[in-house]
């Protein structure tokens, strides 16, 4: 077994668990580290095991499969991390419109992301990273977020487009955290509520619907803020009129995200029913904070074909043209 082949498919392991993205991080470290190393020092092991970034543990698995074993740890995660669900549903997801590179609170390069969308078969994959007002996650700033849009449109190619976009806050009177100038000038807006979770109903659901009225969001992300599992603990979901913010994403064209993250399970399946009801449309997205876990939109995808949502509703089955057309409108 190719020894790098075998430390990225343990990373992309660790990252659908949701693992220590420490741990994650090291074994694509070791595998970037081993890539450019020379054949006599991939091939000796004591100076291999010099090497500044190959520990105890990716060592061990780089030997064993340069003696063409299966490692052993390789091994263990393969048996023990859930497979990817199969459903119609998945089979008909053409892309992701939400997920993070290391620029802002993901593990990983845009270059790594859109390799691993590739791998996955995703026709479009959206760039989300967080805005300013989210420092815990290092938002970007206008000048950063306006230094990464070419970088991330340069990343498309023949079978995968790289959209430029953010998930920008909903401030607490509703606006959004960045320039009208630059949301503009994006494929993808993503409008989520990251603070103040525990407002009231009235004026949260005016937060909300001043949001989705905003022309330029396409999205609604992770609606309720609720966490149901996880090493972060549970979060109970915000207090809103459901139906009158359901209402206003179906007359603007404002996608409600089914976020696949298992932690999440947002909206829940109700909302998600009453959304159907008002009749708007969705979008499975990943959320992926590392490229293992753009997988996880086979949980949104279950979860969706569950509660009885038409694919036909759910922009990320749509083709690109469509999609770009209906982002740009």
């Amino acid at each position: 077994m190719d020894a790098s082949e075998a430390l990225l498919e343990i990373a992309s392991l660790l990252e659908r668990e949701r693992a220590s993205r420490y741990r994650a991080k090291a074994f694509r470290r070791a595998a970037a580290i081993l890539a450019e190393l020379p054949e006599e020092v991939r091939r000796d092991s004591a100076r291999l095991r010099e090497q500044k970034g190959i520990g105890a543990s990716t060592f061990e698995v780089i030997q064993q499969a340069q003696h063409g074993q299966v490692p052993d740890y390789l091994t263990e995660l393969r048996a023990a991390v859930t497979p990817q669900r199969q459903s119609a549903l998945r089979a008909r997801l053409r892309g992701d419109l939400h997920s993070h590179t290391d620029w802002s609170d993901g593990t990983t390069p845009i270059e790594a992301m859109a390799s691993a969308a590739r791998a996955l078969g995703h026709n479009y994959l959206a760039i989300t990273d967080h805005s300013p007002r989210l420092r815990v996650a290092r938002g970007l700033s206008a000048e950063r977020l306006r230094e990464q849009i070419p970088l991330v449109r340069a990343q498309s190619d023949d079978t995968l487009a790289v959209l430029a976009g953010i998930e920008v806050d909903i401030l607490e009177d509703g606006r959004l955290d960045q320039t009208e100038e630059l949301l503009a000038e994006l494929d993808i807006v993503v409008a989520s509520v990251h603070s103040l979770l525990k407002m009231d109903a009235a004026p949260m659901t005016r937060r909300m619907i001043s949001a989705v009225s905003h022309p330029q969001v396409n999205v609604l992300g992770h609606c309720t803020g609720r966490l149901v599992q996880g090493e972060r603990g549970t979060r109970p979901p915000s207090q809103f009129d459901a139906q009158a913010v359901f209402a206003a994403c179906a007359e603007f064209g404002v996608a409600v995200e089914i976020n696949s993250r298992p932690e999440r399970q947002d909206p829940p399946d109700a909302l998600i029913s009453l959304a159907l009801a008002e009749g708007c449309l969705f979008a499975i997205d990943s959320d992926a904070h590392a490229p293992g876990q753009l997988s996880l939109l086979d949980y949104g995808a279950e979860r969706a074909e569950a509660v009885g949502v038409p694919a036909e509703r759910i922009v990320t089955t749509w083709g690109l043209d469509r999609l770009r057309s209906w982002a740009s409108s």
